[in-house]
């Protein structure tokens, strides 16, 4: 049973870092769409600064949960690198709770404005109007799913800190 589940939330977790990269070819697309109808003398596309601004921070939202396992973020080792082993330990499980901790009231709080801007509904006037709720959709599964992922090294599946031959890393 337990595998199961964890197979379905990787594949969310998979799932969220594809529509990511998706996203980022519509944003491509469609600023390349705009500036070649304005080459051609026809009037900008008036919905794609909204969109590709939607689009940004979606495709943020939806990699982060991905990028949390596999250390793909900004991590500074410098205090970390220092410090005795059992000292490191123990400021690696007070940096896992307070990013968990912060991911979960960012959570919170995305879920506590995706409703009223439900029950309220409000409207991002824009362009072209985008109902409030479509700003704030990813923030609850997303903000939930990168607790979740460092949950997961808290409780022992890996270290932010373990040393990876990263082929992208600089």
């Amino acid at each position: 049973m337990l595998k199961t589940v964890g197979r379905i939330y990787d594949g969310i977790v998979f799932g969220a870092v594809f529509l990511s990269g998706s996203l980022i070819a519509v944003g491509i697309l469609l600023v390349a769409a705009d500036v070649t109808v304005r080459f051609f003398g026809y009037p900008s596309l008036g919905f794609t600064v909204a969109f590709v601004e939607y689009i940004l921070l979606y495709f943020v939202l939806l990699a982060a949960p991905y990028l949390v396992r596999e250390r793909g973020h900004v991590l500074t080792e410098m205090v970390y690198a220092r410090l005795p082993r059992r000292a490191q330990r123990v400021m690696e499980i007070f940096v896992y709770l307070v990013c968990i901790t912060v991911s979960l009231i960012f959570a919170y709080v995305g879920a506590d404005l995706l409703i009223e801007a439900l029950e309220y509904g409000y409207v991002d006037e824009r362009s072209i109007d985008i109902p409030y709720w479509c700003l704030y959709l990813f923030y609850p599964p997303c903000f939930l799913m990168i607790a979740i992922e460092f949950a997961r090294f808290l409780f022992g599946v890996g270290s932010l800190y373990d040393k990876v031959d990263n082929p992208e890393a600089m």
